[in-house]
């Protein structure tokens, strides 16, 4: 059979119909970070129907990555699909109020609704029917085809004994338990939802405590020591904070975006005691390191803006301490697997794909970090919005004839 009657052959497999109907089943499965097990029951299931060689890994108790492995001849290159099982919300928030904020599928205007559709559910569902009409084809691969289900990817951490659990255990923790327990695939593709864009380089991140001290005395004492008050002397830092970040933007800068520091959580005080000046403030921050940055590197620029703190303000008591460090990741424009997602791409869409530059992270950082190249392009279409998670049932067929197409040729289709 030629390359161009494979590739029918392989193109002709793929069911819209059971593209939605799998859709429809893994949103309707809650698996917020740390609840991931009923996710993965039905991951396994779905790989075993497939005869998949399936393992269980037990990062730990009730929450199991679950990998799948199309074995091939043993002759050519192993292939990752990646990707995680928990959700970026909970669906309980009563803030987020949208259907595409909730574990139930609706289906309207072309659209598949839902939480985790997005970001990932919809790649996972993408990466088995790929496969699944790999093996419809009769294809035979000279490499590994694997699919890599695993838990904890999004951004979260523990942090102190207030915020302990699984339901803080994020960041990568699955994907770090996947490499350290033996799956070394060559190459991976990551489906995050990047609307079809080649990203080919992703911003680390660092999480830092900045704190600053006051005393704690009533209210009817605090009057010619109000600058004394942790809130007031965190405003000063904050605004030292600001005059810094402009120069951090422009240190920072790769691909076609500068650095960002966002401040993502302040905490002072008791709000049922509001007669009490609080005895610490606290702001923590999020600092996004560009991958040409080393990480000690990044932290030791922090670590020099807090020095200059402590010398500008030497009674404030000012701590810190970092909480993430996660490097960022890239991959060569010409690399074989981003040439062949280009030319999968241009063939069922009729167009190149764009390239991009992200801030946000992924399971790349892990990965790359133990050798495999690895890759982001998935399905999503367009940013959120009031009605939450959501993509193009059009979307998702396209994406899984281009990773089966990708599939089949990284690991040798013959």
């Amino acid at each position: 059979m030629s390359k161009a009657d494979l590739a029918e052959a392989i193109l002709a497999e793929v069911s819209e119909e059971q593209i939605v109907a799998m859709s429809r089943d893994v949103v309707n499965i809650p698996s917020a970070t740390g609840e991931e097990l009923e996710m993965a029951c039905y991951m396994r299931s779905a790989m075993e129907e497939m005869g998949l060689e399936v393992s269980w890994q037990e990062v730990e108790e009730g929450r199991p990555n679950v990998i799948g492995r199309w074995e091939g001849r043993g002759t050519g290159k192993n292939l990752m699909f990646n990707g995680h099982m928990d959700t970026s919300n909970t669906g309980r928030e009563p803030h987020l109020t949208g259907i595409g904020y909730k574990p139930q599928a609706v289906i309207k205007d072309g659209m598949i609704y839902g939480l985790g559709i997005y970001n990932m559910k919809g790649a996972l569902v993408c990466y088995l029917r790929a496969v699944q009409a790999l093996q419809r084809a009769d294809v035979r691969l000279a490499g590994d085809v694997i699919i890599a289900a695993v838990v904890g990817e999004i951004e979260k951490t523990q942090w102190s004994e207030e915020f302990a659990g699984k339901q803080y255990r994020g960041y990568g923790v699955g994907s770090h338990y996947l490499v350290n327990h033996g799956v070394l695939p060559d190459m991976c593709i990551l489906g995050e939802p990047t609307d079809m864009k080649l990203v080919l380089g992703h911003y680390g991140s660092l999480w830092v405590r900045l704190a600053t001290q006051g005393p704690y005395v009533h209210t009817g004492f605090t009057t010619g020591h109000e600058k004394e008050n942790s809130i007031r002397r965190m405003h000063d830092v904050l605004q030292a904070v600001w005059e810094w970040i402009p120069t951090w933007q422009e240190k920072t800068a790769y691909g076609n975006k500068k650095g960002v520091v966002n401040p993502g959580c302040i905490r002072a005080g008791h709000p049922w005691r509001a007669s009490r000046t609080p005895e610490r403030a606290e702001v923590f921050l999020d600092v996004r390191i560009p991958p040409t940055m080393p990480m000690t590197e990044a932290r030791r620029e922090v670590q020099n803006l807090v020095r200059t703190l402590r010398e500008r303000y030497p009674d404030y008591g000012i701590e810190w301490e970092t909480m993430v460090s996660v490097p960022g990741a890239e991959i060569r424009a010409d690399h074989e697997m981003v040439k062949a997602i280009e030319a999968n791409h241009r063939r069922i869409t009729g167009e190149a794909p764009a390239r991009d530059t992200v801030l946000w992270c992924s399971d790349a950082s892990v990965l790359t970090r133990f050798g495999i190249d690895t890759v982001n392009y998935g399905p999503s279409s367009g940013p959120r919005d009031a009605e939450g998670e959501k993509v193009r049932i059009k979307t998702l067929v396209e994406v899984t004839k281009i990773y089966a197409l990708t599939a089949a040729e990284i690991c040798g289709a013959g």
